[in-house]
């Protein structure tokens, strides 16, 4: 392809505003949507990721851009999802949301709740984490079990989701009312991990929660509170935590231990999408651009305590780290339509039915 004069000119315009605003040229469409970003001057994001994460992408960002406000709003997975649908319904919401219960955001996304964006950046996503240039995978997090290493010897610490259920078999009586989990019925993200679960291995699963019932394991809305549980011993070992979170507590309280099934390990992604109806609709491009950036995939990686999914993006704590380390074993969730199986209402009672009649305490 010929370069022109004008694209020359253009070109050349772009990597001056870039490096005059110190900012990475993620587009060729980038100054426009810079200059356009900081004349909206705000941005307003509903997210499920702790203030302590997300500040550190933030305050990158307002260093790139110090024009454009970011208001950050930390809810539970089902509070965004609810939250969300009655604000859009009253004509205001959030420009951007940010949820690791991606069933939820997919549903979103589906019912027309987004607005396509197509960037350079979102192109180095893997293709099973960008749909249709709505949606959009952000980290790539490894959920396991995690366990309290002071009370929980390792010749008892599960190597898989089998090994798992073994453990709560053979020794029942040690471990009753001392496993946690979540409570699909008030966790997004934990409905989501459940039904992922059995649709992967649906025959260790079947066996799964009966031993949880077996048991007596106890349920939570986050996972905060197992963290704290696993860690003062008042619970041993919890099921489908996600190790981004158990990394961080680890490395201030040596306590903590944590398992990635070497059977399958499921990988969950922050799913970012743009609303619709945008009020900053060229702000929250911009941020989105950002995160995706290979700069904001480290700084997810390094400072976030989370894990990059972009592959050129290397470490412990990223999409490349984890396939060096459990390898076919990575078990994605992919963004799509698949997520929406178990969001049918009746599919969704139904399940819902079948767990509390393993799992609750009857």
């Amino acid at each position: 392809m010929q370069l022109t004069r004008r694209n020359f000119q253009r070109g050349l315009l772009a990597g001056l505003i870039a490096t005059f605003l110190g900012a990475p040229a993620f587009a060729q469409s980038a100054p426009d949507l810079i200059a356009a970003a900081q004349k909206e001057g705000k941005l307003s994001i509903y997210g499920v990721t702790d203030n302590e994460q997300t500040n550190h992408l933030i305050r990158e960002f307002r260093a790139l851009y110090p024009a454009i406000q970011v208001e950050y709003s930390n809810m539970s997975t089902t509070e965004l999802y609810n939250r969300f649908i009655s604000e859009t319904a009253a004509g205001s919401s959030a420009d951007l949301t940010w949820s690791s219960a991606m069933d939820l955001q997919i549903k979103l996304v589906n019912d027309g709740y987004a607005q396509p964006h197509k960037s350079a950046e979102t192109a180095k996503l893997p293709e099973w984490a960008n749909w249709k240039n709505e949606a959009f995978g952000t980290t790539y997090e490894p959920i396991g079990f995690v366990y309290n290493k002071r009370l929980v010897p390792a010749n008892e610490v599960p190597q898989s989701h089998a090994d798992f259920v073994k453990l709560l078999n053979s020794q029942t009586e040690k471990y009753k009312g001392k496993v946690t989990t979540y409570d699909p019925e008030k966790s997004g993200v934990g409905f989501m991990l459940v039904t992922q679960d059995k649709q992967v291995n649906g025959a260790v699963f079947a066996d799964l929660m009966k031993a949880f019932g077996s048991v007596q394991a106890r349920v939570q809305a986050s996972t905060g509170t197992m963290m704290e549980r696993i860690a003062s011993g008042e619970n041993l070992i919890g099921y489908n935590l996600n190790a981004a979170y158990a990394l961080t507590r680890a490395k201030k309280d040596p306590s903590i231990g944590i398992v990635l099934p070497k059977d399958y390990t499921l990988v969950l992604s922050r799913v970012m999408f743009i609303a619709k109806n945008a009020k900053n609709p060229n702000a929250a491009k911009l941020w989105l651009d950002f995160v995706l950036s290979k700069k904001g995939q480290e700084i997810i990686a390094s400072k976030a305590d989370l894990y990059a999914i972009r592959p050129d993006v290397e470490g412990e704590t990223t999409a490349s780290g984890l396939k060096q380390q459990l390898g076919d074993a990575l078990r994605p969730v992919t963004i799509g339509t698949g997520l929406l199986t178990y969001l049918d209402q009746a599919k969704r009672l139904d399940f819902l039915k079948q767990w509390n009649g393993a799992v609750k305490v009857k």
